[in-house]
């Protein structure tokens, strides 16, 4: 009897150390693909700086004229302080929704297919691509942050604050860039990628909270922004971001749909990762 009892214990130590173990060689191999694709980012920085002219010009012109017509409304915040955040999360998506190109490259010059052989777990490369998407949301950010200062939007610098708007910008970009990533798994042509591509990042910004209150929306397009996950990333951005602003969903709950969009399409693109090589 004690002697089983003994095997029983060690054989349930041995499956913990067996799980820890498992989930220690996952994070380490997400963590070596988002280095990876960080070198890319450092090697080839333009980038960032190229893709930061169209927020910075929603900011300049957009922004500033409907702040002065006074066309929206938006409650004690000026449109400028209210449409911020929102150009915050376009330029999150915008980055994030066409990162599933790289694989098609990836896939054309080979290197996908030495991805695949190696004993990495199909969702840490997906994760590490997600992780990467975020880190190059958080230099959009920076940027952006720096035009609306000198713009005078009224932005919170408290560190709990600025703590959650960078969590918010990389769970938003992995949404979207694993997003981006099932479309590439499914059109397998950069083509077709970018036309798509191009049909989707519009009307998710459109039928979202980022430049006009929900509330002044038509039913059928309330609907969708309340399915649509950039509407809440665009809330805990304007809740944390703005001061005297609120969140419309409540922060655990914009932050609890994203964390559930992600999971949902990490497990969709694990499962067709390998296709997109054949």
């Amino acid at each position: 009897m004690k002697s089983q009892a003994l095997d029983e214990r060690r054989s349930d130590f041995g499956d913990e150390e067996s799980a820890v173990s498992a989930l220690s060689d996952f994070g380490r191999e997400t963590l070596a693909v988002a280095d990876i694709e960080l070198r890319k980012l450092l090697r080839d920085p333009t980038e960032v700086f190229t893709r930061s002219v169209q927020p910075t010009l929603w900011l300049l012109v957009f922004g500033q004229v409907f702040t002065r017509i006074h066309a929206i409304p938006t409650g004690a915040l000026t449109y400028l302080d209210f449409m911020t955040p929102g150009v915050l999360a376009q330029s999150v998506l915008f980055t994030a929704i066409f990162y599933g190109i790289a694989i098609i490259w990836e896939r054309d010059l080979g290197i996908l297919h030495k991805m695949l052989v190696t004993p990495a777990h199909r969702g840490a490369l997906v994760l590490g691509k997600a992780v990467s998407a975020g880190f190059r949301g958080v230099a959009q950010a920076v940027i952006i942050y720096g035009v609306a200062l000198a713009l005078g939007v009224r932005l919170r610098f408290e560190i709990p604050a600025m703590a959650g708007v960078l969590l918010a910008i990389l769970l938003g970009a992995a949404v979207f860039s694993t997003f981006s990533l099932i479309v590439a798994c499914l059109v397998k042509t950069r083509e077709r990628f970018m036309g798509i591509g191009q049909v989707l990042t519009m009307p998710l910004f459109f039928a979202s909270n980022a430049i006009y209150p929900i509330d002044v929306m038509p039913d059928w397009l309330k609907g969708i922004a309340h399915v649509n996950p950039l509407t809440y990333l665009v809330d805990v951005l304007r809740a944390l971001m703005i001061d005297g602003s609120h969140s419309a969903f409540g922060l655990f709950n914009d932050i609890a749909v994203q964390l559930a969009a992600l999971v949902l399409l990490l497990l969709i693109a694990s499962r067709l990762y390998p296709t997109v090589a054949r």
